[in-house]
């Protein structure tokens, strides 16, 4: 079964809301395409108009610069995948199956049953391995920070902590474990098409071993803790 999904964003994160118009819905399916294609530092609004028979000046109605669209298409990225893991685990008793299903979710190996025609989850997935840290990584993160632009992250971040305090509620680190867990799923990922090198799995196209290191650095942090505590009484 198929599910229609409606995400609503931070209007501070847009001039006039893209999902109002057709040309919004354009702007940001071309512009998930074209910065997929040529990256972050060649795309620009120019480019963009060019693409969609539109004028620069249409698009700056919608966003005022590219990292404002940047932010939004990774932003939404994180809003989407917090539902997914809400749907996924909603029905799931044992906590160790919704880490499972997690770390299945961070890979990209479960089926997204949420309809939305004008955005390409996997293409944008990969736009956020590759440039989602360049929303934040910025001088101004900080004024960004406060106009909650970086909430649904941190929202996505929070629950995933909930499911390791589920898991072991003696764990004192759960938010810090799932920003790492994040942030190293898609480092490594990155690494494995880019920068062999600095991974164990080369250029493979099979995500099983990435998977099995992910589980392993999950479970070795909860559980070592526990069996730390049960040492030191």
């Amino acid at each position: 079964m198929e599910l229609q999904l409606q995400i609503k964003m931070n209007p501070k994160l847009f001039v006039r809301d893209p999902e109002t118009t057709e040309l919004g819905k354009n702007i940001i399916s071309h512009g998930i395409k074209m910065i997929a294609e040529m990256g972050f530092e060649e795309f620009t609004f120019k480019k963009l108009a060019n693409s969609i028979g539109t004028t620069e000046a249409s698009i700056y109605r919608y966003f005022e610069n590219k990292h404002r669209l940047l932010t939004y298409i990774t932003t939404w990225f994180w809003t989407w995948l917090e539902y997914q893991v809400i749907f996924h685990t909603n029905n799931i008793k044992d906590s160790k199956d919704k880490i499972n299903i997690l770390i299945s979710l961070l890979t990209f190996q479960e089926k997204d049953k949420f309809i939305l025609e004008h955005i390409n989850k996997e293409t944008l997935h990969k736009i956020v391995i590759a440039e989602g840290n360049k929303s934040y990584f910025t001088k101004h993160v900080s004024d960004d920070n406060k106009a909650m632009l970086f909430k649904p992250y941190k929202d996505l971040c929070h629950r995933i902590a909930e499911i390791f305090l589920e898991y072991n509620p003696a764990y004192p680190y759960p938010h810090s474990l799932s920003s790492t867990l994040i942030e190293t799923a898609y480092h490594q990922m990155f690494f494995k098409d880019n920068l062999p090198r600095l991974t164990d799995f080369g250029n493979s196209k099979d995500l099983k071993p990435l998977i099995a290191f992910l589980t392993h650095m999950a479970y070795s942090s909860l559980d070592s803790y526990k069996a730390a505590k049960k040492v030191a009484v």
